[in-house]
């Protein structure tokens, strides 16, 4: 074969492979014609002119992570920190992403880093570490605005770790250590306290139920107490009454006997002069010592009543 022949054919493949770009999904290339920008190469394959037309730039579009590394901050109360970050970025223009930025990843980390810097210096020592989500959004704000003419698009920033320096951190921990133990300290005066109250309102509960009873139980004392007192005098009342029947039908029964000649008052004298003798009968036949007063000038007038009574000729009742 002739070599001119197969120098051309060599040439051809060549011109050929080079002709003929892939480029894979997610991804984006550039083509410049003698060094200016022609057009963008999309997913797939794709023809550019041979010699003529070359790629310049080939970036992936997807999401991308940039880690910041740490470096040291002043806050505004004139604290040393180190911070660091992670930044989630990707390319929405390559153009502009190659063309308008020499080194985009170096670009990016500087401005970050300048960015914490300023953000934790507006902050005080404790609210770095309260104002975290505060901080964020104001980088993710700042940034995106900064990048949009580089063609990126950020999309989240987190601060990892705020370390302050140790001699910080140890002023920081006996601090914390004085507050736990202050709030311990606290905790157990508010549960005495809180114990003293529940002991003193259950002696008072004790107290009243106490005084409830004993109330309870003497009004119903007085109320026993007051019924036993009306029974007495029922009682009483009832034992007066049936004397008196009694007393009436004796009377009675020595009227009938007499024939209605004794009087009711012979009658009632001869009762009143048995009760007695049958009173001291009593008296004395009882075995603990005893001393019975009588009236000598009484004995006559009750033995005469008697014996009237029971010998009188006319109405004999023996």
């Amino acid at each position: 074969m002739d070599p001119i022949t197969i120098t051309i054919g060599i040439f051809a493949v060549f011109i050929g492979f080079n002709s003929v770009k892939v480029v894979n999904q997610g991804e984006e290339a550039l083509v410049a014609s003698f060094g200016k920008y022609k057009r963008r190469l999309t997913p797939g394959l794709n023809v550019v002119a041979p010699v003529v037309d070359a790629v310049v730039a080939r970036r992936s579009l997807k999401e991308q992570v940039l880690d910041i590394p740490p470096q040291e901050c002043i806050t505004r109360d004139n604290v040393k920190l180190t911070a660091d970050a992670v930044v989630y970025w990707r390319i929405v223009d390559l153009v502009k992403a190659h063309y308008r930025v020499e080194n985009l990843i170096d670009a990016m980390t500087n401005l970050v880093r300048t960015q914490i810097r300023n953000e934790i210096g507006n902050l005080e020592l404790d609210q770095t570490f309260t104002a975290r989500s505060q901080v964020n959004e104001v980088l993710l704000r700042d940034l995106d605005e900064a990048t949009d003419p580089w063609g990126v698009k950020i999309t989240r920033v987190e601060l990892r770790d705020i370390l302050p320096a140790k001699a910080v951190q140890e002023s920081m921990e006996l601090q914390m250590t004085a507050e736990r133990r202050k709030r311990a300290a606290i905790l157990a005066s508010e549960g005495e306290r809180e114990s003293a109250i529940n002991q003193a309102r259950g002696r008072a509960d004790a107290q009243l139920l106490s005084a409830e009873a004993e109330k309870r139980s003497s009004i119903l004392a007085a109320e026993g107490q007051q019924q036993a007192r009306i029974l007495r005098a029922e009682a009483e009342k009832q034992e007066r009454i049936l004397q008196a029947y009694g007393n009436a039908e004796a009377v009675r029964i020595l009227q009938e006997a007499t024939g209605g000649s004794l009087s009711s008052e012979k009658a009632l004298e001869f009762l009143l002069a048995q009760s007695y003798m049958q009173m001291s009968t009593a008296i004395g036949t009882s075995n603990s010592a005893k001393v019975l007063f009588l009236d000598p000038r009484s004995i006559p007038a009750m033995m005469e009543g008697i014996r009237t009574i029971i010998t009188d000729e006319q109405h004999p009742i023996l």
